[in-house]
């Protein structure tokens, strides 16, 4: 039953959302999104699987602002929003239930309600290329560099370098990998 679940969100993806993305690249899945918004913003490479209840919000210029590289696997109820610039490099491995933006709501008039306000642009977001996000992560205008971890449940506000593990809210580098003795170190 499950390969011909597996099958049938391959089909939808490969012929409707391609018809509808920005591009969907060869063998690239989307199962069962609960929202896709501004789709002709979004741009999937080969081999990208997104799994059931996730939202994809681009922008309603139709402008490339959301690009998931190719062997990218994004988990259950992820929920990325892209104003201007999220890009999402190769092999990189999503947990469930992780929140990507690079926009947040504005509270700048006390006689509005926030869902009334403006959105700002908070930053480009870029997710490095081999990185593992864990589950409940929100990555809120910054980016992250390549070869890190982000543990479960942490908030990324800042940039993270290259080959970091970083956890907490917000976020902190914990750990970096030394090259020069070829092994992880703590930090302090």
């Amino acid at each position: 039953m499950q390969k011909v679940f597996r099958k049938k969100w391959y089909i939808i993806s490969q012929y409707y959302y391609r018809m509808r993305f920005g591009s969907v690249g060869k063998n690239s899945i989307i199962i069962k999104p609960v929202q896709l918004d501004h789709v002709r913003s979004i741009y999937l490479e080969e081999n990208v699987f997104i799994a059931e209840g996730a939202w994809l919000l681009g922008n309603s210029e139709g402008e490339k602002v959301l690009s998931i590289k190719s062997k990218t696997t994004i988990g259950h109820y992820c929920h990325i929003v892209a104003k201007e610039s999220v890009t999402i490099e190769e092999d990189v491995l999503i947990a469930d239930k992780v929140f990507i933006t690079d926009c947040a709501h504005s509270y700048t008039n006390i006689n509005e309600s926030v869902q009334q306000q403006k959105v700002k642009f908070l930053g480009p977001v870029v997710i490095g290329s081999g990185s593992w996000l864990g589950e409940n992560v929100c990555v809120c205008g910054a980016s992250i560099g390549k070869h890190c971890v982000i543990g479960a449940n942490s908030v990324v506000n800042r940039d993270i370098p290259d080959y970091s593990v970083a956890v907490g809210a917000p976020a902190r580098v914990v750990k970096k990998f030394d090259f020069h003795n070829n092994t992880w170190i703590k930090v302090e």
